[in-house]
């Protein structure tokens, strides 16, 4: 903490556990940047979060200027909503993934058409209504939109059409769109790594953890390493390569 001083912390102790009385949206930031100065090669474009980060500044550190270095930040920021504090607009209603729902029936969402890029450079979102189907013309042999509502939100035969500039909202849109099937696939991936995470905390003693002295956990990480290395050894050794997770086989 002290190479960030403007991080306010609530109490004054020497404890490993200090940090966590400093909110997790706080401590990203900081902490990112410094760990990209220490690995300038490592250049990710996607982020993975849960709702903790959930914060607009957050969501234009992560994904715009020059935050981590020059012109260096995420492209995507896989982030939930945090479900105290939804998204608002004026015309229409929006959903709890950020997309646009129909103005006389909020809860029918609207149909995810596609993703272009203006001459500008800035991206651009279009929704469809959902009952809008596409109807092919035999004597033109040209496809046209249809719009089948009973209760049009417009006079437009083609139906309602919405269009998102996410920079203009990257706490509704963080480069990509919530709901769809990129996102659930992309998002599983924050799990597995928590998982593995987890694993490598609990085998270095870091995980459930019952003192609070920053020697002792020290101590006891160096310990839980050495623990390890003997385990690789000897697993080598014996040529059961599976036990190299675990020491309990071993000595079992």
């Amino acid at each position: 903490m002290a190479s960030h001083p403007d991080i306010v912390v609530e109490k004054k102790s020497d404890s490993p556990d200090e940090d966590k009385c400093v909110h997790d949206s706080k401590l990203l930031i900081p902490t990112l940047k410094d760990f990209f100065s220490k690995h300038p090669l490592i250049n990710p474009k996607t982020f993975l979060g849960d709702a903790a980060f959930d914060t607009a500044q957050l969501y234009k550190s992560l994904l715009t200027g020059d935050t981590f270095g020059n012109d260096k930040h995420f492209s995507k920021a896989y982030i939930p909503l945090n479900a105290r504090s939804g998204l608002e607009n004026l015309d229409y209603s929006i959903n709890e993934d950020g997309i646009p729902c129909c103005p006389h029936d909020p809860s029918l969402q609207m149909k995810y058409e596609s993703t272009s890029k203006l001459r500008s450079g800035v991206t651009r979102y279009k929704f469809v209504c959902p009952k809008m189907k596409w109807i092919y013309d035999k004597p033109t042999q040209k496809a046209h939109r249809h719009c089948f509502c009973d209760n049009p939100c417009t006079s437009s035969k083609c139906g309602r059409m919405v269009y998102i500039y996410p920079e203009k909202d990257l706490r509704a849109y963080p480069g990509t769109i919530r709901g769809t099937e990129e996102w659930d696939d992309t998002y599983k991936i924050r799990t597995v790594v928590e998982r593995d995470i987890n694993h490598i905390k609990d085998n270095l003693c870091l995980a459930g953890r019952r003192t609070q002295n920053e020697k002792t956990l020290y101590a006891d990480l160096i310990l839980a390493g050495i623990t390890q290395l003997i385990t690789v050894v000897l697993a080598d050794k014996i040529n059961h390569h599976e036990y190299i997770q675990s020491l309990k086989p071993l000595i079992a």
